[in-house]
């Protein structure tokens, strides 16, 4: 296929690139440098690693860069139809589903969900906040427990979740978590490694031998049970809650939320926790992910669950609203004692389960899943008028069906087009979904027992002769809020949709100048593919054979990012950023120990860095040890020094951030490195930050061992509202080995595959995590070749110089590097402001909803500071706007300074603003409407108004509600 060049007068870049030209001449006038590499000179200090200026790719290709964008889509397409796709009846956690077209269109199509960021601002974010409050609603109905989080990474790491939590909330570092052998494999192998990373012992044995209560260990934590196993059957879990309860432990239920929508719930079963995934209420099965895990809680445990929770409280008028409860930020808070490292999660997924919940409604959902059952049934009652034995009679959607040669009847079922399960010599596993016909059915009884399909018989009526066990079958409704009955109808859905949309701010309205979070243009077109069938239908335990496109994909992107990042391998499996944290630890603990080092238990964590890198090691089973920051802002290497000589033969590893969290490239890392080498750790390099770097150094030169590459960040994929995330780990070769591997079940890596050679525990329960996303970094690097790549890091870093330079006066940057340069974000000090006028960085951050943006990072890496990253894609005007706006803040403070107005009585304390409060009759503050409301010249044509003014935050803690409440709960306070 030929490969097409980004022509003349229209590349990629230019599009991609927020100012070229005149507009980038004005910036670099300002910053007084000539062009882009004079802006590299002055930023990065002398005697880095820095890499010469690259020429453009010729011939442009997938793997070097520089397709148009036509040409991106033609090769993705080609490469996907490398693909053979079968009809999908695997199961093991993964099922195909219909996902409503609405659906479809308006969310994972609408850049308004696809390109918001995590809701920290939660006055700007209350339609996102909505939708994942009813993604709670869900979980917690169908569990029949009552508070839920928002989403986790994916089923396996929810076990796994499961599993640490209750260590947590037993305050012990030893003891035993059960794990029920019926769990699918990738879960009991993602627990297993988990536990033992943090010194937990684990026990696999079956949900009906916990019965016997005298072999249980003696220190048990809980257990974590199978509703359904993964050969299908349906447990009576009763007898074992009760003995794991009796001996003071926790019982987590793993279960389908389809499932339970017919069949007793966790909460009804008496379990403490219950925890699986919520991928086929809708979501495409992608390859394996991105689907939202899920978790919910007993009220005794609501403090101890990971990830985020939604809760509902009320703004400064009394009215409700929606915000993030308890764990905001805890990650950047706590640090190593957070309950998880979970920073970014599976929003937008969670996001499409809701609004599947509210487009069927439950008794929708019921129907859908009788259907399933019926569909299981009618292949057991085939199979058995064949003479063919089936393992169980309680069933779900998964049946285990004995024959002579499983293998062969595997073999057999996939030349047929049908992909069926080998569970041993002599059962095959077969799972019926939301898609299977009458004519699969009949197909695949005939596959089954050899029959010539030409001859496959109608499918048999199953005529109730393998009913759901009536004695565990589910109790009560769920699913009762009008949400979930209201909108039937498209244009109803439709309406509520946009409804919720137009309530956020995301990059399709304004920029996200977020610092370390880097949210920039998610073109189109990188998007225009990946929900095609050809990959978005494929199963993630596939015969190799049948996924030739999908690993020639994942082949590029893994050698190009490697390439990029100065490394030799790279493992797509984390799920995350975080993840990834996690998995590159989790190799330098084993490597350390296949070298007889492993007594080395001490990560080495700078005061500024991530709040997940601290998290991440203690997650690993590391000790912390932070390491002090210098006053500029970088790393104090006598401090370092000292940490090292303290911890002598103990240290592991350090986790830097580069360029610094601080927003500056620090002259001292590859001296850094070089310590930490010497004393026998190694070096982590966070690569959050890497939008710095592209093009013009790389973390491997640095004296880096392992990075994790954030996706979501760097390579344009949409941050979705919080998720998804995709962290790949770059690693040296002598850490290669010890990479996550291949889930039990997945098609072994085969030559040229990204993962050969992988031998470590997996990580997540999919071979390639979050594969359904990496079509979008694909696309951003099938059409940015080197060149481009170096200029996009050149132009963020002069667009952050250019906002630190312009708002010096008003707000100065905290720190920067020699000559007064920062990277690509700077730190605005607004202590001084505060300590002599009261007025708070999160007073600017609400104000500036008020001009319409989007406020940066609030209070990290430095308290009562904002961290500004403009990115390489924003326009000359978007930041002269901001600007402004900045300005504008400014001189109102000033006004306060000047005993003008008393601050609780200033636009900026009472900021933001509503629609409601300026266009009704009252109106007691001492600034006029038009202030408040346009606060720049221009503003009126085009005026985003918040829903709720400043939300009270303290009052949500106090009164945690987490679930959609009735329409008149909150008129009451019944919350």
């Amino acid at each position: 296929m030929a490969q097409r060049r980004a022509t003349a007068h229209a590349p990629f870049a230019h599009r991609h690139l927020g100012t070229t030209g005149p507009e980038l001449g004005t910036i670099l006038q300002r910053l007084a440098v000539a062009d882009l590499e004079d802006v590299a000179a002055a930023a990065i200090p002398e005697g880095l690693p820095v890499l010469p200026p690259r020429e453009h790719a010729q011939p442009a290709s997938p793997s070097a860069g520089g397709l148009d964008e036509a040409g991106a889509i033609e090769a993705l397409r080609a490469l996907a139809a490398l693909n053979d796709p079968h009809v999908e009846m695997i199961g093991q956690g993964y099922h195909p589903c219909l996902t409503p077209a609405v659906i479809a269109r308006d969310i994972l199509g609408n850049p308004a969900w696809t390109t918001s960021y995590t809701p920290y601002q939660a006055e700007i974010s209350q339609g996102r906040l909505e939708a994942q409050l009813l993604f709670q609603t869900v979980i917690c109905d169908l569990t029949g427990l009552p508070v839920a989080c928002t989403s986790l990474l994916d089923e396996a790491t929810a076990v796994a979740e499961a599993a640490t939590l209750m260590a947590r909330a037993a305050r012990a570092n030893r003891g035993t978590v059960i794990l029920d052998a019926g769990l699918h494999p990738q879960c009991l192998e993602v627990a297993r490694s988990r536990c033992q990373a943090l010194g937990l012992e684990t026990l696999q044995i079956g949900a009906e031998e916990i019965s016997d209560a005298a072999a249980l260990p003696e220190a048990l934590l809980g257990a974590v049970l199978a509703h359904t196993t993964t050969r299908g059957r349906v447990q009576d879990l009763s007898a074992a809650v009760r003995v794991v309860h009796d001996r003071g432990g926790l019982v987590a239920i793993d279960a389908d939320p389809l499932a339970l929508t017919v069949l007793a719930c966790p909460g009804q079963i008496g379990a403490d926790i219950a925890v699986g995934s919520a991928q086929r209420l809708g979501v495409p099965l992608f390859f394996g992910g991105p689907h939202p895990g899920f978790m919910a809680v007993s009220q005794a445990l609501q403090r101890q669950i990971p990830g985020r929770i939604v809760g509902v409280s009320r703004d400064a008028e009394g009215a409700q609203a929606y915000r993030l409860a308890l764990q905001t930020r805890e990650q950047h808070i706590r640090r190593q004692k957070a309950t998880s490292n979970i920073c970014t999660a599976q929003a937008l997924l969670a996001v499409v389960a809701a609004m599947y919940a509210v487009h069927h409604g439950p008794q929708g959902l019921r129907d859908i899943a009788t259907a399933i059952h019926e569909r299981a049934a009618q292949i057991a009652v085939g199979v058995r008028q064949a003479g063919l034995e089936i393992e169980h009679e309680d069933f779900f959607d998964t049946l285990a069906v004995r024959l002579a040669d499983a293998a062969q009847a595997v073999a057999r079922a996939e030349a047929g087009g049908y992909n069926l399960r080998l569970l041993d010599a002599e059962h095959v596993g077969v799972s019926t979904n939301e898609t299977t016909t009458a004519a699969d059915v009949s197909r695949v009884i005939a596959l089954l027992t050899g029959q010539e399909l030409d001859d496959a018989q109608p499918a048999p009526p199953a005529d109730g002769v393998l009913p759901l066990p009536q004695a565990l079958t589910r109790e009560g409704d769920f699913l009762t809020h009008p949400t979930f009955h209201e909108h039937r109808s498209e244009a109803s859905l439709v309406r509520y949709l946009r409804r919720l949309a137009d309530r956020d701010l995301a990059l399709d309205r304004t920029m996200i100048p977020l610092g370390s979070c880097t949210l920039k243009l998610n073109a189109a077109v990188e998007s225009a593919a990946w929900l095609d069938p050809a990959l978005a239908g494929i199963h993630p335990y596939a015969p190799a054979r049948q996924t030739r496109g999908w690993r020639r994909i994942l082949g590029q992107l893994s050698s190009r990012l490697a390439r990029l990042a100065g490394y030799d391998r790279i493992s797509l499996q984390p799920a995350s950023g975080a993840q990834g944290e996690l998995a590159g630890l989790l190799a330098i603990s084993s490597y350390l120990e296949s070298i007889g080092q492993g007594q080395r238990d001490t990560c080495l964590v700078p005061a500024s860095a991530h709040g997940t890198n601290a998290a991440s090691a203690a997650g690993a089973g590391m000790r912390v040890v932070v390491v002090a920051s210098a006053a500029d802002g970088s790393i104090d290497v006598e401090d370092l020094r000292r940490a090292l000589a303290a911890n002598e033969r103990r240290v592991a590893a350090i986790m830097l951030t580069y360029p610094s969290t601080h927003g500056v490239f620090e002259p001292q890392v590859t001296q850094v490195a070089e310590l930490v080498h010497a004393a026998g750790g190694q070096v982590y390099i966070d690569g959050a930050n890497l939008n710095a770097l592209c093009g013009l150094m790389r973390p491997g030169d640095l004296g880096g061992d392992v990075s994790h590459l954030n996706l979501h960040k760097t390579f344009a994929i949409p941050h979705g509202g919080g998720g998804p995330g995709v962290g790949p780990v770059a690693v040296k070769a002598h850490l290669a080995p010890f990479l996550p591997g291949a889930p039990t079940g997945s098609a072994a890596p085969v030559d040229g595959d990204p993962d050969t050679g992988f031998t470590g525990a997996p990580v997540s329960g999919a071979r390639f995590g979050s594969a359904g996303a990496m079509p979008l970094a694909w696309s951003y690097l099938a059409l940015m070749d080197d060149a481009d790549l170096r200029t996009a890091s050149l132009s963020a870093i002069a667009h952050a110089n250019y906002i630190a330079a312009e708002l010096a006066d008003s707000f100065p940057t905290l720190y920067s590097g020699p000559g007064g340069w920062v990277a690509h974000e700077c730190i605005l000090d607004l202590r001084e402001l505060t300590a002599a006028t009261g007025v708070s960085a999160e007073d600017v951050a609400k104000r500036l909803i008020d001009f319409g943006f989007h406020a940066p990072t609030l209070a990290f890496p430095v308290a009562g500071t904002l961290m500004v990253e403009p990115t390489e894609s924003e326009p000359k005007a978007e930041l002269d706007r901001f600007i402004a706006a900045m300005r504008t803040i400014r001189a109102e403070i000033d006004e306060i300074a000047a005993g003008a107005v008393a601050l609780e009585d200033s636009v900026v304390r009472r900021a933001p603003h509503t629609l409601a409060q300026v266009a009704g009759d009252d109106w007691d503050r001492p600034y006029p409407r038009s202030r408040a409301a346009f606060p720049l010249e221009g503003m009126e044509r085009d005026k985003y108004f918040a829903p709720v003014a400043r939300i009270d935050n303290a009052f949500g803690d106090r009164n945690l509600a987490c679930t959609c409440p009735p329409p008149t709960a909150f008129q009451d306070e019944a919350i």
